[in-house]
């Protein structure tokens, strides 16, 4: 089993995932992600987990508080094959899960992307960023969560909003580095807050 560790801005502790590998200072974490990694369930395979080719992304997550909440970060990803990404990630379970991801996508431009799993996985594309690094954040408000992204850590776009359950399970959240088609990539994270702090209105940028 895998010792917990302590990130400033994060008031609970987090888990790496087994083999991953995470490194932590004053200004935030980081890790590269192993070759052929990624979290996703293919729509098309019927829910077919695979837990050695489809599960198996370094991740560093914690128990997740009942109650409102704000978790933000700047991601920054040294990009080299299509996919590369750092991501929040909010885990249920096996079939229950949500990305929120800064990645390279087939065209070679970066991109907020997101995808939410319920036994199988969608995956909707956001907007082009015109850098190497983004601010992503995570938000519960009641049963609802709400993924924003911002390119100066100021002013959020909603990516979208939705609910999440798997009864019996412990919500987790945290981050996630992935290389799906490639052989590796640098990913980091920097200004990171975790806040139980409402967010009072999703859709206005705030």
């Amino acid at each position: 089993m895998t010792s917990p560790i302590s990130v400033e801005g994060v008031p609970f502790a987090l888990v790496p995932s087994v083999g991953s590998s995470w490194s932590v200072s004053e200004h935030g974490i980081g890790t590269i992600a192993t070759p052929h990694s990624d979290i996703f369930v293919d729509p098309g395979g019927a829910g077919q987990v695979n837990a050695e080719t489809l599960l198996n992304a370094a991740t560093l997550l914690g128990e997740l508080p009942e109650a409102d909440f704000q978790f933000r970060a700047r991601v920054s990803v040294a990009f080299a094959s299509t996919s590369d990404a750092g991501v929040l990630l909010l885990w249920l379970d096996e079939k229950h899960w949500a990305k929120l991801c800064f990645e390279f996508s087939p065209d070679g431009e970066p991109m907020v992307v997101s995808v939410v799993n319920r036994d199988v996985a969608d995956d909707a594309k956001a907007f082009v960023v015109d850098a190497r690094a983004v601010w992503l954040r995570v938000s519960r408000v009641d049963q609802v969560y709400a993924y924003h992204a911002s390119v100066d850590g100021e002013r959020w776009r909603l990516i979208r909003a939705f609910v999440l359950r798997a009864p019996g399970t412990v919500s987790r959240i945290g981050f996630e580095a992935q290389s799906p088609t490639g052989d590796g990539c640098v990913v980091a994270f920097d200004h990171i807050v975790f806040e139980q702090r409402r967010l009072v209105d999703r859709r206005d940028g705030s």
